[in-house]
């Protein structure tokens, strides 16, 4: 036994006995040396083995037996290292380095995403909002409210489905913002749109069941579906969205983004959007209508979101605040049709209870107080100068090469390579990364081989001022990989 430094000294020996016990060093039965001679040994005080001993002995690890000294535990065994073993046969694919506990085949293959080393000069990667015109002040104010103790009352736990106060600000703005109808009680508060789509998926699909989902498509909705052991279709996307011709008869459940595609951009069509629904009522599936990004709409009449079109109950909608706030605040929820108000509460309770009551109350009031609205609004102008700009400079310089898919909405936009184009997107992605231009390419968002050759360009990370260069620096790599 040694010392790694000479404090907590008790500690330390306490952590070196149990260690060699539970390693079978020391097995049940055996003998531990007495403190004095222990305490001599390691040119400590008797009281510091002792103290160890105490704890030791009030965990249960050893025992002690008067006149006869301090045992190891006869109701210990010595746990078993190496591979599990059945039937004296170690289970193939188990390996010893990596212990004996193995997960499903799936969370071998999920990569959560990892923030880069070097935050990129000229930022165009898409889902970002700019953070630095977010009104903090009043945030600030919201929240600092929310955390006294007036406002915490009994400190107890909240109703799964959300506040209530939050819940009718919900509903009263998206009727105002997407004429969405909703009550409060239609309203589920989730942390963000991927937990809503897990409740939605933990409710509805049965291992082995088909989800079919947009391809190209926001993977994230893909890999969730597939945790939970759904078998997931990809589906093309054409100019007038998902193709509802080639949803397979068997699918249980849609997810699709209508409003402004992930990450094409094209809206669905009215004719698209009643072709889907009709769908869904012959085969008595489910529709998760994702409506990203809709609020930053620049152009054009809103696009009537599915959900309000529908007349059997079968659209679950799903928003977000992350980009109209911020994403650290983790804020979403879900428009339930009837019949899974119920179930969604009670999975939103099994997963985590409910979302931070002090952030919900707050959000409620950034929205009654019209902060949100006003946000939304200068974010709108802001964004549009941002997709103007872009849209034009890609078709003024970037037209040998590529054509930008006409999009009037969101936080993104896509071009897609001319079909004789020589141009790798991979290597032109890294190439861009070498300049410190950060972009993303089509493939990223399906599966090898079933996505077009393209860019995807987001802008709400990257200021007006700063995508002239950014986009030279873009144009320049392109010319060089020719």
């Amino acid at each position: 036994m040694s010392f790694e430094k000479r404090r907590d000294l008790s500690g330390q020996i306490y952590r070196q006995i149990r260690a060699a016990i539970l390693d079978g060093r020391l097995r049940p039965g055996d003998v531990v040396p007495p403190s004095r001679e222990l305490a001599q040994r390691l040119a400590v005080s008797r009281n510091t083995v002792s103290v160890a001993y105490d704890r030791l002995t009030a965990e249960g690890f050893v025992s002690g037996r008067v006149g006869a000294g301090t045992f190891v535990s006869d109701a210990l065994e010595p746990q078993a290292t190496g591979p599990p073993q059945t039937n004296g046969v170690t289970p193939a694919g188990v390996e010893r380095a990596g212990g004996a506990l193995r997960p499903r085949e799936i969370w071998t293959t999920v990569q959560p995403p990892r923030a880069p080393d070097v935050e990129p000069e000229f930022d165009f990667r898409t889902g970002v909002p700019d953070a630095r015109m977010f009104p903090y002040e009043t945030w600030r104010r919201l929240m600092a409210g929310q955390l006294r103790a007036s406002a915490v009352r009994n400190g107890m736990y909240g109703y799964a489905a959300g506040h209530r106060e939050l819940r009718t600000a919900i509903a009263r703005h998206i009727g105002v913002a997407r004429a969405v109808t909703a009550t409060p009680g239609d309203v589920i508060v989730t942390n963000g749109t991927q937990q809503a789509l897990d409740l939605i998926g933990r409710v509805l699909i049965e291992p082995g069941r088909c989800v079919a989902v947009e391809e190209p498509g926001y993977e994230p909705p893909r890999r969730l579906f597939e945790s939970l052991g759904a078998r997931v279709v990809g589906i093309p996307v054409d100019a007038e969205g998902l193709v509802v011709d080639a949803l397979p008869d068997h699918a249980c459940l849609v997810y699709v983004t209508p409003s402004h595609q992930f990450p094409l951009g094209m809206p669905m069509s009215l004719a698209r959007r009643m072709a889907l629904l009709h769908w869904a009522h012959r085969h008595g599936a489910a529709i998760v209508e994702d409506d990203y990004d809709s609020e930053f709409r620049f152009a054009g009449r809103p696009i009537e979101p599915l959900h309000s079109l529908d007349r059997n109950g079968l659209v679950s909608y799903v928003g977000s605040f992350s980009k109209v706030m911020l994403p650290i605040l983790r804020m979403g929820f879900v428009i339930a049709p009837p019949s899974l108000r119920g179930p969604l509460s009670a999975a939103k309770y099994l997963t985590d209870w409910h979302t931070a009551l002090p952030t919900q109350v707050a959000l409620a009031k950034f929205i009654t107080e019209g902060a949100l609205a006003r946000h939304i609004r200068r974010m709108r102008h802001e964004y549009g100068a941002r997709h103007e700009l872009i849209t034009a400079t890609l078709t003024r310089d970037f037209g040998q090469w590529l054509t930008p898919i006409p999009s009037v909405a969101g936080l993104h936009l896509s071009a897609l390579f001319h079909d004789d184009s020589p141009v790798d997107p991979a290597d032109l992605q890294q190439a861009a990364a070498a300049e410190g231009v950060a972009i993303e390419i089509l493939t990223q968002f399906a599966p090898p081989g079933r996505a077009p050759a393209g860019l995807v360009l987001g802008y709400g990370g990257i200021p007006i001022d700063r995508i002239d260069e950014g986009l030279r620096r873009l144009r320049r790599c392109l010319v060089s990989s020719v």
